[in-house]
């Protein structure tokens, strides 16, 4: 079975001359090969786009949503090849991969389903005495050539959240996948662009990584980027993208409060799952713990315990919860970061123990706000727990960060479950679950610097689509 990754220029398949090797993080055998594409073939790419868009906008509405649910039939009987896919790429392991799969499955049907309902509506503008009666309303048109830009630990379902949105809703797309995965992006692609229902050369996929990202986002013919990355590439974008829509996914610092009256055991449960789900490789990935000093103790122990039944090891295995991490840098940041805490006076309540790329989770305790595991984003299955007096002193430190994505609350106390509600500086904000909790149909974006838009079918169909106005006077 071939393994290469090719560039799609529309609907034409090419294989480049200069290729790059994809290995395993977890035994570094060769996974994957995908073409190197450069500034000309993005720029290639973009006018081949902007050449479809008269396609893409005059389609009907039928012939884009039996594209999305092709694809996600198509994608249903290819299941088991592309969770390990993903398992050969970034070495997730393959129970999660496959629910990755699932989820892109329902991203793709969800976008389907929404856009057969989105509407406009009529506007009163008699409404006001400055006005008089007339026939008003708003559509929705598609806002042409979109650029999107995605990363490696959601290889196929942010791809899904971003081509299935877009393309329903009448644009044209130039995917650029991340380096780590490329042939997960292609299978998939390929899926769209096989399609009996598909609108041809809609759809192109260029590989790279700094030429080709900076060279779609500065670009004057995407008149959408639609981005999920780090802050510092996130800001990059922002200052040289131009006039045009953007959508920014970026980092986050993701916290929450354990109330002296929650559910301890559930709660160290779920927020073990939190914080080491997918190696901690995850925006929303449980980071910080803020615990009601009376109980610091008590769920510290239920914690590090939970901690330790998490089966760590190959990605392949069924039963394993949690494999490497992606590269070795991320191994050295994480160990450093780890050894920093515990010079300045924390305690690890776990061993910290290396394998390879596997970096063990760790529960770290006494922790101080100006340590990195706390308030940088570590990108690691680390996680601190912090003793605080109450809900006050924990929101306070929650909020102070950069950082905004998703917070949440353990409480048995609904007037506090409301405080949080109000008072968390955040995008999302989960009652009795971690913070890592997300639902595909959900508005997905933080605040601050953890970016601008939305994400979900409906909110990003919304984002990928423009206002006209009408009147009839």
């Amino acid at each position: 079975m071939s393994i290469e990754a090719k560039v799609f220029f529309g609907s034409s398949e090419f294989s480049k001359d200069k290729k790059s090797k994809r290995l395993s993080p977890f035994n570094k055998e060769v996974v994957s090969i995908a073409s190197v594409c450069d500034a000309q073939d993005t720029k290639k790419a973009l006018e081949i786009a902007k050449g479809a868009t008269k396609a893409a906008r005059e389609s009907t509405l039928s012939q884009r949503c039996d594209w999305l649910d092709d694809v996600a039939s198509k994608l249903e009987l290819s299941l088991e090849d592309m969770a390990k896919t993903i398992t050969d790429e970034v070495a997730k392991p393959i129970t999660y991969s496959r629910i990755e799969v699932k989820r892109a499955i329902e991203t793709i049907k969800l976008s389907s389903a929404t856009m057969r309902t989105m509407s406009g509506e009529t506007i009163n503008t008699d409404a006001m005495q400055s006005g008089r009666k007339t026939t008003a309303f708003f559509k929705r048109v598609p806002v042409g050539v979109i650029a999107a830009i995605t990363p490696f630990n959601f290889p196929l379902n942010l791809v899904a959240h971003k081509l299935a949105p877009a393309l329903v809703a009448g644009n044209t797309v130039v995917l650029k996948p991340t380096p780590e995965a490329p042939l997960t992006a292609y299978k998939f692609a390929k899926l769209f662009i096989d399609s009996p229902f598909a609108i041809k050369d809609a759809l192109s996929v260029v590989y790279g990584d700094v030429e080709v990202g900076s060279t779609l986002t500065s670009s004057d013919i995407p008149r959408k980027i639609s981005f999920t990355g780090s802050v510092p590439v996130g800001n990059i974008i922002t200052k040289s993208a131009g006039i045009k829509k953007i959508s920014l996914e970026l980092g986050g610092n993701a916290a929450t409060f354990i109330d002296k009256d929650a559910d301890l055991k559930t709660a160290a449960q779920k927020c073990a799952i939190g914080a080491f789900v997918n190696s901690g490789q995850v925006c929303i990935s449980l980071q910080r713990i803020y615990v009601h000093k009376d109980i610091y103790e008590e769920f510290a122990k239920l914690i590090a315990d939970e901690t330790k039944k998490l089966k760590v090891g190959s990605p392949y295995d069924d039963d394993t919860f949690m494999g490497p991490l992606i590269d070795d840098e991320s191994v050295q940041r994480a160990t450093s970061w780890v050894q920093s805490a515990i010079d300045e006076g924390a305690r690890a309540l776990n061993e910290i123990k290396t394998d390879g790329r596997i970096f063990y989770p760790v529960v770290m305790a006494d922790v101080r706000d100006d340590m990195k595991i706390v308030c940088e984003e570590v990108f690691a299955p680390i996680v601190s727990l912090v003793s605080i007096d109450d809900f006050d002193s924990a929101a306070k430190k929650m909020n102070n960060s950069p950082y905004g994505l998703q917070f949440s609350i353990f409480t048995n106390n609904l007037n506090l479950s409301l405080r949080a509600i109000d008072e968390l500086d955040a995008g999302g904000i989960v009652i009795n679950d971690i913070p890592t909790l997300r639902f595909d149909i959900q508005p997905y974006g933080g605040v601050k610097l953890s970016g601008v838009g939305k994400e979900g079918p409906r909110f990003a169909i919304e984002e990928m689509s423009e206002i006209k106005s009408v009147v009839f006077a």
